[in-house]
């Protein structure tokens, strides 16, 4: 395993570790920290534990260099407060950052390899936290966490890069809710299909609840992945089955009754009015179906007993507080999700990992439904591959002939496709290939919907840690209210609040209640080169942050909170007395004040009839091309408000359930 990190930086990252501990009592030494970090960077692949690297020398340099490393840990502290945790320079702040990553160091230590080595982890006692393997489960209604057998691809359903084939007939670029979908309906139309991932794969059994290398191995840089300016985390999945390995299993359509607020704007209609008209019918078709084939359905409360009903109770108090007939048309819902099915035994077992995949196999993504289902149907998958071109016939540049990869080892094949390629690797990865291919225009118009989470402290022991991630959810048409809330590391990262009171914080663990807030920003990002640009709407953006923010601090205090955390990045704790609406004005004024981030980007190569408006037409297949798709989130013409996953699934179904371009 690569060792990131050079003695000095080491010795950086040491001396850090100290300084923000201070005065807290440590279970672990720094010098455990910094091992831990070496083996959590160590495992994740491409230049990201480069850029750590070079913001660890930063650091270093900016609180002194030498100085810092020879000064007495108060000053060590007094140093990260004065030039780190106060500082409104936008550089700094992304230097600041550093403390999340060093809290990853200390709460996401895990001992050996499996749950059993780690039955007396010291961080988790410190905590007041247990892994699922120890949780008691013995009462009538509870699920056993046992693993549910039977749907996974096994070693048999993948092509070794040394059997690569030389032609395919179709070529889909991804695995996830777009590409699996579009393989297994073009599969069972009788078509020669071959699916290339970038990512590897991981079975449910292969799933560990080690934090720090699930998501080196899962998520694309190890998931830290960041805007441009360093203003956004945007996590994306880098493996089989895509996000829907690693996310929460959300199914919301656009537009469904009772489940969206009613004064929410009409997504299709907006489409329709920028040049980009679906077919309702048929796309209500395709929700169903999608519906149908993963078996979604609604949640059983008991696996968000505590998070999920605290927020929906403190909603119904808040709501009634305000008088405000949008607060009261608001549906407060349990999810739709596509967990289990119930009917095969599957139910979720709520052990509060969804983010870094299943272990126990309740999950129903794709991994382990449509590819297992395209595979019956004679789709060939080939994992560890990376398309990085589709090429053009020469004497007709409208048709592609062939696609360019590399594997992980670095070796580059070229595959013939017969019939055509479908783009199904994401909003961002989808618009990289398009433009390497000289498709003009892609990844412009990006959206995003932008989550911020506000923690709160509940005056009994909630043990949210041991229910589904996230449960419930309120629409409030310009932004939705989600319960959630994360394993240790995880939640570490997120939590506001800089030396002991960060530590005091996470020493309440076991009482903290969470949820965050969703809000749409339509259009703002691009990708350029290997970077992702992204940019709020200060006049728009800004103050639906805060007002948002400041409804869930409500919502938290109406049901019973004593003292609630937004994650700003100054840290800070508000309680019922103080004044929220100014609290909150003075302290987020740009983006870098708030901790920001997004599972959810979309838009790139966008629908519209207009060539000249868009990449695809309302087909999904790309103009001037005559056998090119793309069936992901990259081809929706504006940002769609809630959870994205469904209407990737139902719109790669409309485009490609009659055959598309290939019949």
């Amino acid at each position: 395993m690569r060792r990131p990190f050079d003695a000095i930086q080491c010795e950086i990252l040491e001396k850090l570790t100290e300084a923000l501990f201070h005065d807290v009592e440590m279970v672990i030494t720094p010098a455990q920290v910094v091992e831990n970090l070496q083996t959590q960077f160590g495992q994740i692949e491409g230049g990201k534990p480069g850029q750590i690297s070079l913001l660890i020398t930063a650091v270093g340099l900016l609180l002194g260099g030498p100085l810092f490393l020879l000064d007495s840990v108060e000053g060590r502290a007094e140093r990260i407060r004065e030039r780190l945790q106060e500082t409104q320079i936008d550089f700094f702040q992304d230097l600041a950052r550093i403390r999340t990553i060093i809290y990853a160091g200390y709460y996401g230590h895990w001992e050996g390899v499996t749950q059993e080595d780690n039955r007396n982890n010291p961080v988790h006692r410190q905590i007041g936290f247990t892994l699922p393997k120890f949780r008691d489960r013995s009462a009538p209604g509870e699920v056993k966490l046992e693993l549910h057998e039977g749907r996974e691809l096994t070693h048999d359903d993948f092509i070794g890069h040394d059997a690569c084939p030389t032609e395919a007939g179709i070529i889909v670029i991804g695995s996830g809710a777009g590409g699996a979908v579009a393989a297994h309906n073009l599969a069972r139309r009788g078509h020669d299909v071959l699916i290339i991932e970038a990512g590897p794969h991981y079975p449910s059994q292969e799933i560990t609840h080690e934090e720090r290398r699930m998501t080196a191995r899962l998520f694309k840089d190890g998931a830290i992945q960041t805007s441009r300016d360093n203003d956004f985390v945007v996590f994306q999945a880098q493996c089989v089955g895509g996000g829907t390995v690693i996310n929460n299993g959300i199914a919301l359509r656009v537009d469904q009754a009772g489940m969206i607020h009613p004064d929410a704007p009409d997504v299709l209609d907006k489409w329709a009015s920028i040049g980009a008209t679906v077919d309702r019918a048929k796309f209500d078709a395709a929700y169903h179906a999608v519906e149908t084939h993963l078996g979604i359905e609604l949640i059983d409360p008991i696996i968000g007993r505590n998070n999920g009903k605290h927020i929906l109770d403190g909603w119904v108090a808040y709501a009634a507080s305000t008088g405000d007939p949008v607060d009261a048309a608001s549906p407060a819902k349990w999810f739709r999700k596509n967990w289990g099915p119930k009917s095969v035994g599957a139910e979720c077992a709520y052990c509060g990992y969804c983010n870094t995949g299943c272990p126990y196999g309740r999950k129903n993504g794709m991994a382990q439904s449509y590819l297992i289902d395209a595979r019956r149907e004679g789709a060939r998958i080939m994992a560890d591959a990376r398309v990085t071109r589709i090429n053009w016939r020469d004497d007709d540049e409208s048709v592609a002939d062939s696609v360019d990869l590399v594997f992980e080892d670095g070796r580059e094949r070229t595959i013939s496709v017969r019939q055509g390629v479908v783009v199904a690797a994401g909003a961002m990865a989808s618009s990289r290939i398009l433009d390497a291919s000289g498709i003009e225009g892609t990844g412009q118009g990006i959206s995003l919907n932008i989550a911020s989470p506000v923690s709160a402290l509940m005056p009994r022991e909630m043990r949210t840690w041991d229910e589904d991630q996230m449960s419930t959810y309120i629409d409030r048409g310009d932004y939705l209210i989600e319960s959630h809330f994360q394993p240790p590391m995880s939640m570490a990262t997120l939590l506001t609040g800089w030396f002991g009171d960060h530590a005091a914080k996470m020493q309440n663990y076991s009482r903290l209640a969470s949820a965050g807030i969703l809000f749409p920003a339509d259009r703002r990002g691009r990708v350029v080169g290997n970077q992702f640009s992204f940019k709020l709407d200060v006049e728009e953006d800004l103050p639906l942050i805060r007002r948002a923010v400041g409804a869930l601090v409500r919502v938290h205090f109406a049901g019973g909170a004593l003292e609630v955390y937004p994650a700003l990045s100054r840290g800070g704790t508000l309680t019922p007395d103080m004044d929220i609406d100014e609290y909150l004005h003075d302290r987020i004024t740009e983006a870098d004040d708030i901790v920001l981030s997004s599972s959810h980007p979309q838009g790139g190569n966008a629908m519209n009839e207009d060539p000249s408006l868009g990449i695809v037409d309302t087909q999904c297949r790309v103009h001037g091309k005559a056998n090119v798709m793309v069936t992901d989130a990259s081809v929706f013409a504006s940002c769609i408000r809630v959870n994205a996953q469904l209407t990737t699934m139902a719109m790669a179904h409309y485009a490609t359930a009659d055959g598309g371009v290939f019949g």
